[in-house]
């Protein structure tokens, strides 16, 4: 496994998602958004994997261009619901330990 874990130290579930992985001896990174931002591949990946955006952030750019939502995410990561967990070609939004525990 090689877990990722994108999210700021302030995140309450961000927090449990490390506790999770803590917990279960699994090794992880932590990137903080706050300090080092997503890639624009990375943020592709975890889109491909979660099949698009969550409601919370579709309403938050909804009047904007279908062209533009993507660059605009990517400008403004701080939109995004946490944590952000990524194996591999995997990725979940939020905290999602039943998720995690078929990456196991």
């Amino acid at each position: 496994m090689n877990i990722q874990i994108f999210g700021t130290k302030k995140s309450f579930d961000t927090k449990k998602a490390q506790r999770y992985f803590k917990e279960r001896r699994i090794k992880f990174q932590f990137i903080d958004l706050r300090e080092k931002e997503m890639s624009k591949g990375e943020l592709q990946s975890v889109m491909r994997a979660v099949g698009g955006l969550d409601q919370d952030t579709v309403a938050l750019i909804t009047h904007l261009a279908e062209s533009q939502k993507f660059d605009k995410l990517l400008e403004n990561q701080q939109i995004l619901r946490e944590p952000i967990v990524r194996n591999g070609k995997q990725a979940t939004v939020g905290y999602e330990p039943d998720t995690w525990k078929t990456w196991e």
